[in-house]
Parts: structure tokens; sequence; C-alpha cells
């Protein structure tokens, strides 16, 4: 349980906790919606983002996995269900005060280890690199993340969605290095298609100091 006034993304140690108690029936359900769909809205604004997401849930039977503020100070949320539910909901969002509006997304089939990348419940033993991509909105990170976990034998480390990092959003993975660079640039071609692209980098064999800042 996660108290009202707290987020699923601030309190990931808690979420962790809390899917590791469900054991099988969490497992079950995130496997049932990564199998379907899922699709973000992103606005400047809460207000209009609120409306929005208030929007999305009254036109399609989907399920809000996330609705919240992030830095520096816009709404982002996140449904997941089937893919033309989700589709229908999020174009109708779209034109819900779309002056406001900064990216969203409809992916169908989503990698299953987008959730645990968010929540910071990916367990990693081996490090051979890290690749690195910086965006500057949140919803190009997920359908980043997900072109690069798709594109080769990479493991979702992390992806931080605008949390702390003044509306930028990053992800994190590990895999032969081959593997990180064929997925970063793979990502980086997706996000540099929107105007989203900030910076990336693969490192080969990090240090095992800064595995520890990041493990």
């Amino acid at each position: 349980f996660v108290p009202k006034h707290q987020t699923a993304w601030d309190r990931r140690d808690e979420i962790t906790c809390v899917i590791s108690s469900r054991g099988l029936s969490a497992t079950l359900r995130q496997e049932e919606i990564m199998s379907k769909a899922i699709g973000m809205i992103e606005f400047k604004t809460v207000s209009a983002g609120i409306t929005a997401a208030d929007t999305m849930v009254k036109t399609a039977q989907v399920e809000l996995l996330e609705a919240q503020t992030v830095c520096p100070g816009k709404y982002i949320a996140l449904i997941g269900g089937a893919l033309s539910a989700v589709q229908a909901a999020v174009e109708a969002a779209k034109q819900v005060r779309g002056e406001e509006l900064i990216g969203s997304f409809v992916l169908g089939n989503p990698h299953e280890s987008i959730f645990p990348a968010i929540y910071g419940s990916t367990h990693i033993e081996k490090v051979n690199a890290f690749g690195i991509l910086e965006t500057y909105d949140a919803a190009s990170i997920i359908v980043a993340a997900d072109i690069a976990a798709k594109t080769a034998i990479v493991d979702l480390i992390e992806l931080r969605i605008a949390k702390g990092m003044c509306g930028k959003s990053y992800l994190l993975i590990t895999g032969e290095v081959a593997a990180c660079e064929a997925a970063i640039a793979a990502a980086t071609e997706s996000v540099g298609e929107k105007g989203m692209f900030l910076d990336s980098s693969v490192i080969a064999h990090p240090d095992a100091q800064i595995c520890k800042t990041i493990l």
C-alpha cells in the first residue's frame, strides 16, 4: 500500500516490497498488462494533465497505471489495456488542451522489462557495459527503452522519468558492448525523430566503483 500523498515512483523500495508480497498474482497482472498495450500523455500543466487523464479513463476501458506531477510542474498519465482502447483513450486526451500537450505514445506489446526498470526492481549480476540515453521529455524515453530492449540482448536497469531532473528523463541499460551500442543507436534514432534527444553514451567495462553507485 502506498499512501495517497506519496507517488509510486517516489517510493520505489516500497513498491518492490509490495510487488514481492503479492507474488504470482502481481506477476500475472503485470504480464497481462504488458501483453496488451500501454499509452502515455505528458502535459505542460497539472490542470491540463488531470483533465486529459480523466478524459482517457472515460473514453475507453483502460486502467490508469500512473498519474502524477513531475518536474518541473508537468503532468503525466500512463494507462494500460487492449490496444484499440489505449489508442482511443490517448487520441481523445490529445484533443484536450492540445496547446499544453508535450508528448504522447501508444505501445503495443511493450517489452516486459519496462515496468521493473521504472519501479527499480531489476536485478543485475554482471556488467560488461553501460548504455545511457537522456531525453528532454518523459514520453519519448519509454518508447526509446522499448526499442532498445527489442533491438539487442540488453537488460534495462533503470528508467528515470522526469523525477528530480527538471523534466528530463534517462534510461540505463547493460549488456555486451556491441549490444549496448546497437540498442542505444536505435533508441537515439527514435528520440531524435521527435526532437527530444539530449545525450547518450556507451561505457565499456565500467569501473567497479561506478557500478556500485548504479546497481
